[in-house]
């Protein structure tokens, strides 16, 4: 295929018609304006464009089969017989004399004020073959193709054959091109049309339901290949689904049968196509369902009029497919000279499509529109036609009679047109340029008419601010004065981004710069904006250019204070920045009494807007300026604590962090030379003195908090299996050691239970729980200190009621601390617990067997361990430590027994022994914690290890059916009571409990006795110990 450019065109060998080629790519920018605009009606599930497209022109061709060049009289009789009617502009009408492709003038054109196209006559033919060059067939009387010399086939074509006489293009032929329809899908069509009119040449076309028809008159034989006929079909389906099932103009309810089973074909044709064979038992199916669906009405009576293709809002999408082909394919910004008569054909589809005078003039209001936008925005002439209708929509809208899916439609389009246009209105300096600044002249009129009738007309509609600070007024003026705020602000940040920007990084010479060169072009804005912009929106804004330069100034003046924050010495530059500025200022301000001369308050109500250009005072720059000198030696104090920490406490007296200690110090000198300058501070910069304070003790507390998890230390479960009795690693077990257990680390010997097992690391996680209450300790004397100094000066609320701003300054820090002290125990204790005491807890304890293994050792360790503990941790953190401790220890001996691995096996008689050592246990914290933990604490945390216990002393056939009780009713498995009932494996939850049904799992897994092995094994095959 030959690749031609925008206007250039290739011609179809087999019809002679020409095709326009593929569009030029549209420049970015008007891609991303044109996808602003959203589309109105919604999307049809199932159906492009083209496919909408495609059906749009087959209910077309089919509504207009009477018609002239449509196998009806021909062009030339039909145009001298017909009247001419008058209308609305964009309304059907009776064509013009003269035929198709030679028009001279239109009517709807001029209505709308778009120029003709001026095309000779030639410009728009075809071939014609024979002596008959008005035939809309092609063929000359000679043909002997019937009894009068015109084939059936050839009756309803659209498309001239080859021939060597040209003439002018029918508008069946103009609209299948324009449509962009193949030779194939029309004849087709017209084989339909032709098979369906058989004996009913008088049928209304609004009663044919032509997807149906399609469906039953057309045969995969008929298609290029099964693959396309299968495309095709899937087509027809979905029209139907979307205009009988989903979009109905009569409500449909759901449990419908004829729309059950419909739905069921149409989904089934998804995969592969339906067998439309007119005997087939689908196809009857589709036809009584279709024929029953579509004959409906409201109450049950019977009617005349066929509902497939009217409800909203499938029908909008088939009518705006077919109003979009009226525009030329060579220049799309551009209505053909025969939009007259393609509209009053069109307008034959109104009964199918049910569609009304309003609904027309709305959506072909929306199609000018869309076609405005599409092209770029560069014909004002589309945009003025939009205009143009929607004073016809105007008035429709005024009319009694308004139907509620009109309503629904009105709505939703000008809506649409309104949010985009608004859009563009409100970044004008972006949009719009000294060469189509006019089309600004027609867009806000179209938006203010939008505004009105929505707000008039429509009741359900809600008017959404564009932006927080728009007034609840409708006036015009305050619509025209958000576009002039919100565009002047865009085009100021936009000057930002082309190398104006100021950062951080800069030196004071370069910010400087930057600023006066911001200044320079902020004033060149402000003359344009009142060169190009202003004279025409006074119009609708009596001081259009006094908000301009508001808008300005505001803008310059935030920058010009950040700079003055961020530079606290006075300088030859800022001295620079600030001659600038005033001079801005005053040309900002006389551009505003100038635009308000004229006004009844003299423009004072603007002027009041500009904050004149003052920096804070210089002691207060200077004060600030400390403020962040002196906060960044705390904030060093913090970043070196983060590289050099060891948590070793400098001496006995001083049980925490030595950076803890010099960051209190830097903080309270910073507190005490804060008051000791000889200025009055107010309430909120000693707010914000406290904030950044606050900053950095949380900062600090983050770094205490990382020391890890506790997750790192629990060991991993080890797989689910079995006990088989006297397994091989048992027997080695006891070989090993046949009358005691050895611990690898502790040993044998009584003296090696007489030293605590807690690790230096553990220690040093003492420390940070002794630093974070040592920090907690210090607040409160820092609050007092900034809320009781007499330098405050009282903001006028407190100095009405006597009383000084709240003392709470740090009450994230406090909680922060809290949270974070909770954190570091939980992990000290599971170091404890699982690290440093390994060898006598999890290591040891019950391996081999119960009797051997006890838990003294353990006990004995811990209470050194908990000794050490009271003696490094301070006395306000100690009970949240023992606390811990106390629950990482019960969680330890829980893992022992249920996830304890191969070298461990429980016997019902061994749970006497356990039982006996878990009090032990117990009375390690409740006598030897020195009183931080009360007994009812410690039964409390224990009652999970107890339940644990007492199911070690049950029966195995309990357990079993205990276990079967609690997975079949988590499961919703039936009891059965089968030894060999398949049970689902229940999950592991990590929180043992009695009546877990993985806890009860595990009991048994540990149990060492033939019951508990052959139920495992049975039911969950589980594998035997080696």
């Amino acid at each position: 295929m030959v690749h031609l450019n925008h206007r250039e065109y290739f011609q179809d060998p087999t019809n002679h018609i020409h095709v326009p080629s593929p569009p030029a790519a549209p420049h970015p920018a008007t891609l991303d304006i044109a996808a602003d605009l959203s589309f109105p009606f919604g999307k049809i599930d199932g159906l492009d464009r083209d496919d909408l497209r495609m059906t749009a022109y087959e209910i077309f061709f089919t509504a207009c089969r009477s018609s002239p060049g449509f196998g009806a009289r021909t062009a030339v009789t039909f145009y001298q017989s017909e009247g001419r009617e008058h209308g609305t502009p964009g309304s059907p009408g009776s064509p013009r004399h003269g035929g198709v492709g030679m028009a001279v003038t239109s009517r709807t054109k001029k209505a709308l004020g778009l120029k003709m196209l001026k095309r000779t006559p030639s410009t728009r033919r075809s071939s014609s073959c024979g002596s008959n060059p008005f035939s809309p067939t092609g063929f000359s009387n000679n043909h002997n193709n019937g009894s009068n010399g015109i084939s059936p086939r050839a009756s309803f074509s659209t498309l001239p054959t080859h021939g060597k006489i040209r003439r002018p293009m029918t508008s069946a032929e103009i609209m299948r091109q324009q449509m962009k329809v193949s030779e194939g899908s029309d004849n087709r069509l017209r084989k339909t049309i032709m098979r369906t009119l058989v004996g009913q040449t008088g049928r209304r076309p609004d009663t044919i339901i032509l997807p149906l028809e399609l469906l039953r008159q057309l045969k995969p034989s008929e298609f290029s290949s099964s693959n396309e006929y299968h495309i095709w079909q899937k087509r027809q389906l979905k029209i139907l689904e979307a205009g009988l099932l989903d979009h109905p103009s009569i409500p449909l309810d759901k449990s419908n049968n004829f729309a059950v089973r419909l739905r069921e074909i149409i989904h089934r044709g998804d995969t592969k196509p339906i067998d439309t064979n007119k005997s087939s038992e689908t196809m009857r199916a589709i036809c009584n369902c279709v024929v029953s669906l579509s004959w409906r009405t409201a109450n049950g009576s019977p009617t005349d009029v066929c509902h497939w293709a009217d409800g909203y809002p499938f029908n909008v999408h088939l009518y705006v497919a077919l109003l979009r082909s009226i525009f030329d394919p060579k220049d799309e910004t551009c209505v053909l000279d025969e939009v007259d008569e393609l509209l009053e054909l069109m307008k034959k589809t109104w009964s199918t499509l049910g569609i009304t005078r309003p609904i027309h003039n709305l959506c072909f209001t929306w199609v000018l529109f869309e076609q405005y936008v599409m092209t770029g925005q560069i014909e004002n002439d589309l945009l003025s036609a939009s205009l143009t209708m929607l004073a016809e929509v105007a008035n429709d809208a005024k009319k009694a009679d308004r139907q509620p899916v009109y309503m629904e439609m009105l709505a939703a389009v000008l809506n649409s047109m309104k949010t985009w246009s608004e859009k563009q209105l409100l970044d004008y300096h972006e949009s719009f340029n000294k060469g189509t600044v006019g089309l600004m002249e027609n867009i806000l009129p179209m938006v203010f008419s939008a505004t009105k009738i929505l707000e008039e007309d429509v009741p359900a509609y809600k008017r959404v601010a564009i932006d927080r600070s728009e007034e609840a007024s409708d006036h015009t003026g305050n619509r025209v004065d958000l576009y002039i705020r919100s565009s002047l602000k865009n085009a100021f940040v936009k000057m930002l981004d082309n190398g104006n920007r100021i950062n951080g990084s800069m030196s004071l010479q370069e910010a400087s710069e930057k600023l006066i060169q911001l200044a320079k072009e902020t004033e060149e804005l402000a003359i344009r904006e009142k060169g190009l912009f202003s004279s025409m929106l006074k119009k609708w804004h009596p001081i259009s250019a006094g908000v301009a330069a508001v808008t300005l100034h505001t803008c310059y003046g935030n920058l010009l204070r950040q700079f003055l924050a961020a530079n606290s010495m006075i300088s030859n530059e800022t001295v620079a920045v600030l001659q600038r500025a005033n001079k801005l200022e005053k040309v900002l301000v006389n551009m505003v009494v100038e635009d308000s001369v004229e006004c009844e308050d003299g423009g004072k109500t603007v002027v009041r807007e500009m904050v004149p250009y003052e920096v804070d005072a210089i002691v207060l720059r200077y004060l600030r300026q400390w403020i962040q000198d002196c906060l960044k030696k705390a904030k060093d104090v913090v970043q070196t604590a983060k590289d050099t920490e060891t948590w070793n406490p400098k001496s006995k007296s001083e049980p925490y962090a030595q950076s803890a200690v010099e960051l209190m110090k830097q903080t309270k000198d910073a507190i005490d030379s804060f008051f000791d300058i000889p200025i009055g501070v107010s309430e909120d910069l000693v707010r914000e003195f406290a904030d950044a304070i606050e900053q950095i003790l949380q900062d600090y507390t983050t770094f205490v908090a990382s020391c890890g998890s506790k997750q790192s230390y629990i060991p991993t479960l080890p797989p689910l299996t079995r006990c088989g009795r006297d397994s091989k690693f048992i027997k080695l077990w006891r070989m090993a050691a046949p009358c005691s257990v050895v611990n690898n680390e502790v040993g044998c010997e009584e003296g090696n239970y007489s030293r605590p097992s807690t690790s230096r690391g553990t220690q040093r996680l003492y420390i940070r729980l002794n630093t974070l209450h040592y920090i907690l300790s210090q607040l409160q004397s820092f609050e007092k200190s900034l809320a009781l100094s007499p330098r405050i000066i009282l903001s006028p609320k407190n100095r009405l009621g006597g009383s000084r701003a709240g003392g709470s300054y740090f009450e994230q820090t406090r909680s922060a601390i809290q949270s974070v002290t909770q954190h570091v125990s939980e992990v000290a204790a599971y170091r404890l617990i699982f690290l440093d005491s390994n060898s006598v807890f999890y290591g040891s304890l019950y391996m081999g067997d119960v009797e051997n293994s006890r838990i003294t050792p353990a006990v004995k360790i811990m209470k050194h361990n908990l000794t050490l503990l009271t003696a490094i941790v301070t006395d306000r953190a100690q009970p949240i430590a023992m606390k811990e401790v106390m629950k990482a220890t019960f969680e330890a001996y829980l893992t022992v027994l249920l996830a304890g691995g191969s070298p461990r096996s429980f016997t019902r008689a061994d749970h006497r022994m356990i039982e006996e050592d878990l009090r032990n246990l117990k009375r390690v914290f409740v006598t030897g914690g020195e009183g931080l933990i009360v007994e009812d604490v410690v039964d409390r945390e224990a009652e999970a290890v107890e339940g644990v216990v007492a199911l070690m002393g049950q029966a195995t056939e309990q357990l079993v059916e205990e276990f079967r009780s609690l997975v079949c009713e988590a499961s919703g498995v039936l009891v059965t009571g089968g030894a060999g009932q398949k049970l689902p494996m229940p999950p592991t939850t990590g929180k043992w409990s009695s009546t877990d049904p993985n806890t009860i799992l595990r009991v048994l897994c540990h149990r060492n006795d033939s019951a508990a092995n052959y139920f495992l094994k049975k039911t969950f095959q589980l594998p035997k110990r080696k």
